[in-house]
């Protein structure tokens, strides 16, 4: 009997090791791939880190275009050597001092916007629902043109377009907020945020003179054609400080975009997170536009490429800064070289953001 019971005890044992390691042979798909640490556990997108080295080799060709044309142009192989450290004499001028600070405001530029587009995706759970669509962008603007009417000092500018971002976010999210968060309506009322706001800028540009009012105006388009270092460098660690922190609230981002009640049901403080998440990408944009202007469609439509290159049916933040920053910085270099006149970013953004949202409506429209 207790060879009996042994073997039995044997067996089971062996069974429940046999369905152990059955419950971890699980198929994630083809471009899945599980990850075991003693840190972390999970599964990787290999289409995610696909797309992150497509946009870092496409991004760094974008890169060292915008430095090498120009009407002074630079070879590429000196470029390369004035970046590893040699002098050149005039060319290291153009390229450390005027288009070295532009190209890197393309890459980081976009990476914000990207990230900023994502999470506020996710949490509205609508894809129109980016921070230049629902005024997030045109608060910014707006404190930077009451900057301009008392100062033009580029702090007063920058904190103001700070202020102009936080106070249209805060607006929309108390008008929107009704026992809870709904998506759709978050939507509209930030497109009539956007408008009423639209029109406020309209009126201050009318109060400036007709040159500060022309400067704005360009500005006000989005440009990154006079970013040099004292503005670039605050803003970029800045925004490297806020990608940090949003790292820790990646997993509750993803929580939330299956309704407040099931994030909540999984240990989640929704509206903790939910306004963490809002805050950090209100200052993303802000940020970007405070020293650029606002820059339409990237935020828009960079999570979305993400989301359609990657396969993925959630929030991709790690994509969405690699497509944004490639789709700032190709654009910034088209809008500098493709034209006979230097257009603002902005104007090339808009155009092919416009192009894509008609793709999209065509496309829904054939399935139909």
């Amino acid at each position: 009997m207790r060879r009996q019971a042994h073997g039995g005890a044997s067996l089971v044992s062996r069974e429940a090791r046999g369905s152990a390691s059955s419950d971890f042979d699980v198929d994630f798909g083809t471009w899945r791939r599980p990850v075991r640490t003693r840190l972390v556990s999970g599964v990787l997108n290999t289409r995610i880190g696909m797309l992150v080295g497509f946009a870092i080799v496409a991004g760094t060709a974008a890169f060292l275009s915008g430095i090498a044309l120009g009407k002074y142009a630079v070879p590429f192989e000196e470029v390369i050597a004035i970046l590893r450290g040699a002098d050149l004499g005039f060319a290291n001028t153009v390229v450390l001092e005027w288009r070295l600070p532009r190209a890197v405001a393309g890459l980081v530029f976009g990476a914000a916007l990207g990230v900023s587009g994502g999470i506020f995706q996710s949490l509205t759970r609508n894809p129109l629902g980016s921070p230049d669509v629902i005024g997030l962008g045109a608060g910014a603007f707006t404190g930077a043109l009451l900057a301009v009417l008392w100062s033009d000092q580029q702090t007063a500018i920058t904190i103001l377009a700070l202020a102009g971002g936080l106070a249209a976010a805060a607006a929309v999210y108390l008008l929107a907020y009704r026992r809870g968060l709904s998506g759709m309506r978050f939507v509209v009322v930030g497109i009539a945020v956007s408008s009423a706001l639209t029109a406020v800028n309209s009126i201050l540009l009318l109060r400036m003179s007709t040159s500060v009012a022309t400067t704005a105006s360009i500005w006000g388009q989005g440009t990154l054609l006079d970013v040099r270092w004292p503005e670039i460098v605050p803003a970029a660690l800045c925004i490297g400080v806020l990608l940090i922190l949003v790292i820790p609230l990646a997993p509750a981002l993803h929580q939330l975009e299956l309704g407040d009640g099931t994030a909540a049901s999984t240990g989640v403080r929704v509206e903790r997170a939910r306004l963490g998440l809002l805050l950090i990408g209100v200052l993303l944009m802000a940020v970007v536009t405070s020293i650029a202007g606002p820059i339409a469609f990237v935020a828009l439509v960079a999570p979305q490429l993400a989301r359609l290159l990657a396969g993925s049916g959630g929030a991709t933040l790690a994509g969405s800064a690699a497509t944004g920053a490639l789709l700032l910085s190709v654009s910034d270099t088209a809008s500098a070289h493709l034209f006979p006149v230097s257009l603002p970013v902005g104007v090339v953004t808009a155009v092919a953001g416009g192009a894509y949202l008609l793709a999209l409506i065509l496309r829904e429209a054939s399935r139909r």
